[in-house]
């Protein structure tokens, strides 16, 4: 008699009732003091360094931003102090200076954007306790956890702010970061931010953006940027993502690899609707390996966001990803490639494929 397997757990056949688990059973909840806790570069990027950064010969910008990071680094290593025991990394003065108090690192999704991001947390000479790093979606959330005052005293003291993965995708976001940034600026505080939009274009092709060119150009003001130019280092000279599997393989892997996660896609869609974005880490902790089957395209935009961010996740958390149903790069429609989230969407494809290069293994020969 045939094996039979589904997400659910039931089988029949030679496998054991005891099966993986499922991400359509986990409703994590994140206290306030594990969202601080973790603002630190997830464990793909723990371990970089700009000299494990490699820059493409053909593209000297790459070359140049681990200059200019190294330089911005090597420049916040002295501490001052001014009134009430106020941090001061910047000048002696008692007045933040003028002008730019971060870098912006903009470019196309795979040119190591994030490796750079940590490698200057990292480099940064400072205690881990007075330096943050973050997606957008993570400080946004902090922000909501704690309050917005308290979020500017906590992180008022820091020597230096990685946010990763800027993008505004609403006025309220706007309005939000601009005011929380001002504030951080004025206490002393670096900032560094990667995105794969100009800092004057953010929002552009999401809302009306015209109505918050204030907001905008006020978040502008706070960054030098600089360019990184380059193609996707994850598809450099490496061969295209498997084609998707079976259900059975997908289902057989998911049994045969301990503390690995077995889910149909479209209900895995549906329950990412009911959990918040900024518990998708929660969600992948202690899972070895993701396997879906029925992955087919995408049906929303409100949907598809809330991918590209588990797809975030599952990236920076280097987990796997084995799946039957269509491949990764038809998960979004033709418009959606071509709407004002597309550098997402394009991200998310980008890091899929490269999680389902490293599921080849899981799959029996």
């Amino acid at each position: 008699m045939p094996t039979s397997l589904s997400p659910s757990g039931s089988t029949t056949g030679r496998i054991a009732d005891a099966g993986p688990q499922s991400l359509c059973a986990r409703e994590p909840h994140v206290p306030a003091e594990r969202l601080v806790a973790e603002m630190v570069p997830p464990p793909r990027f723990d371990g970089v360094r700009f000299e494990t950064y490699v820059p493409d010969p053909n593209q000297p910008s790459q070359a140049e931003a681990v200059g200019t990071l190294s330089a911005f680094a090597a420049g916040l290593g002295g501490a001052h102090a001014s009134g009430a025991g106020r941090r001061r990394w910047f000048s002696r003065a008692p007045k933040p200076q003028a002008g730019p108090r971060g870098v912006y690192l903009d470019g196309g999704y795979g040119v190591g954007k994030t490796h750079l991001l940590a490698s200057l947390w990292h480099a940064t000479p400072a205690e881990p306790a007075l330096k943050a790093f973050g997606t957008f979606v993570e400080l946004t959330n902090l922000v909501g956890a704690l309050g917005f005052q308290q979020t500017v005293r906590t992180l008022g003291g820091h020597r230096l702010l990685c946010i990763d993965e800027f993008e505004l995708d609403d006025p309220g976001d706007t309005v939000l970061v601009s005011s929380l940034l001002s504030k951080l600026v004025e206490q002393g505080v670096a900032l560094a931010a990667t995105s794969n939009t100009l800092p004057g274009k953010l929002g552009e092709g999401r809302f009306a953006a015209v109505d918050f060119l204030r907001e905008i150009q006020g978040l502008s003001a706070h960054f030098r940027t600089l360019r990184i130019d380059g193609e996707d280092y994850r598809h450099r000279g490496l061969p295209e993502a498997p084609a998707p599997y079976t259900d059975e393989q997908v289902a057989k892997a998911a049994y045969a690899t301990p503390g690995a996660t077995f889910d149909d896609f479209p209900g895995l869609l549906e329950h990412l609707a009911r959990v918040h974005p900024s518990r998708y880490g929660a969600l992948t902790d202690d899972i070895s390996a993701v396997c879906l089957t029925d992955v087919t395209p995408v049906p929303d935009q409100s949907t598809a966001l809330r991918l590209v961010v588990l797809a975030d996740r599952l990236y920076d958390r280097e987990i796997p990803v084995l799946a039957s149903g269509v491949a990764f790069d038809r998960l979004f429609s033709e418009e959606m490639l071509n709407g004002g989230y597309r550098k997402k969407y394009f991200r998310a494809i980008s890091r899929l494929t490269a999680l389902a290069r490293d599921a080849k293994g899981l799959v029996a020969q």
